[in-house]
């Protein structure tokens, strides 16, 4: 006789490292492919200090690395990073950051700061 069936193990919801903001401003993606790059246009709905989530005009595939630009509520006023797509369904997207400088990454913390109180 054998022991009790197991059952199969439950898929883990990924945990994120840093709280999500909601967050809504419009962002530019520009894309490098085949030779050409291609922006596209959206709507952001949430940011972290490691990456944000929007909805696009145009589809990206999982794994592309991008250029964003969005605006934030204190100076430098314009963020301007490279990100990688970690997921996409659809025209919605979520990024994370990949080469972030301190003076971004103080600036995402007092962002992240700014929204938490807006609440």
């Amino acid at each position: 006789m054998s022991g009790p069936a197991q059952a199969p193990a439950k898929a883990q919801p990924r945990l994120r490292r840093f709280f999500r903001h909601r967050f809504d401003a419009r962002i530019q993606v520009s894309v490098f492919r085949e030779g050409v790059t291609t922006s596209f246009w959206g709507r952001t709905s949430e940011l972290g200090l490691d990456g944000l989530g929007a909805t696009l005009s145009g589809e990206l595939q999982v794994g592309e690395v991008v250029s964003l630009e969005f605006p934030v509520p204190l100076p430098p006023h314009v963020m301007k990073v490279r990100a990688v797509v970690r997921y996409s369904q659809g025209l919605r997207c979520g990024f994370e950051f990949l080469v972030v400088t301190s003076e971004q990454k103080s600036t995402l913390h007092q962002v992240g700061v700014v929204l938490a109180n807006a609440c």
